[in-house]
């Protein structure tokens, strides 16, 4: 039953990543395009251009998602047990990154999210079957474990879009301050060469309204972040009368923690955006990538140790 889940995720993701880069580079390759000049603000200027999910679409992405639901919940609680591990982790991420994609595309055109979340989904749901050595926890039963791995994941899921916002966001604005460094568009030599690029960039909404978007998101997700150390200190004293352990896991999410507050915090004072505010937010997510899953990828692939 498992792999016929793993076949079908795969399948779809894959397929709808496929046949929404096809549409891309179609609508790119239209001469109409040529005639219409990009704004020099935002990239607004292709966004008529943009090609949206269709119905049909929209269903097979509900039908993905809830096949990918079912697949973590049979392969990492199996038997009132849990099996879990790295490739279980970023397959979990991605889950709830496409889900919270769908959310949102409800009320923006976010088409570019959509052909670089969609791939990243369909690796990620194929990984545990590559690394399915992962520890199986016998705590698993405890409510307060169950409500932490839920707030924690649900936590992630929301940095995990927010760094996919500000790569795109890097993008957008490194094509701007290019073509403004220009005083026009590219030369046609160049732009048949990067008009998929640029078709992908313009089917964004505007700089602003993304940036909008990005801090809401990470907002959303600091929130929840607090309470998964909050409940994780509080299920570590309930286990093992032990309210902190300050192993590598827990001082990289404490480091991702104050790395996003800060973020926050500055932004609220200062106004703080641009490139700059956009690599922090990078940065604070690969530190907790690295509480969250490079810690189990080093003890699992590289030590073949079990994580606790």
């Amino acid at each position: 039953m498992d792999i016929v889940l793993y076949a079908l995720t795969a399948l779809l993701y894959g397929g709808l990543a496929v046949a929404g880069w096809r549409a891309h580079r179609q609508t790119a390759a239209q001469p109409l395009l040529e005639s219409v000049p990009p704004l020099p603000v935002g990239p607004r200027a292709g966004v008529a251009a943009a090609v949206g999910m269709s119905t049909s679409g929209r269903a097979l992405l509900v039908v993905a998602l809830l096949a990918h639901g079912a697949l973590l919940h049979t392969t990492i609680f199996p038997q009132n047990a849990m099996v879990f591990g790295f490739a279980f982790a970023l397959s979990a991420m991605f889950w709830l990154g496409v889900g919270i994609y769908w959310i949102e595309s409800l009320f923006f055109p976010l088409d570019g999210l959509r052909l670089l979340v969609l791939p990243l989904a369909c690796v990620a749901s194929l990984l545990p079957l590559g690394f399915g050595g992962v520890r199986v926890l016998s705590y698993s039963a405890a409510p307060l474990f169950k409500l932490h791995f839920l707030i924690a994941n649900i936590a992630y899921g929301l940095f995990a879009i927010a760094a996919l916002h500000a790569v795109l966001m890097l993008l957008v604005e490194r094509r701007l301050h290019a073509m403004r460094g220009s005083g026009s568009a590219p030369r046609s030599g160049a732009a048949s060469d990067n008009d998929w690029l640029s078709s992908w960039l313009d089917s964004l909404p505007p700089l602003l309204t993304l940036e909008k978007l990005l801090f809401r998101l990470i907002a959303a997700g600091f929130v929840l972040l607090t309470l998964t150390l909050v409940s994780g200190i509080l299920f570590s004293e309930q286990l093992v009368d032990r309210a902190l352990r300050l192993d590598h896991k827990t001082v990289f999410a404490i480091l991702s923690w104050l790395m996003f507050g800060a973020l926050l915090t500055a932004r609220k004072v200062s106004g703080w955006r641009g490139r700059a505010a956009l690599r922090w937010v990078l940065a604070s997510f690969v530190a907790l990538l690295l509480a969250y899953v490079g810690s189990r990828f080093v003890f699992e692939v590289l030590l073949h140790r079990p994580v606790v």
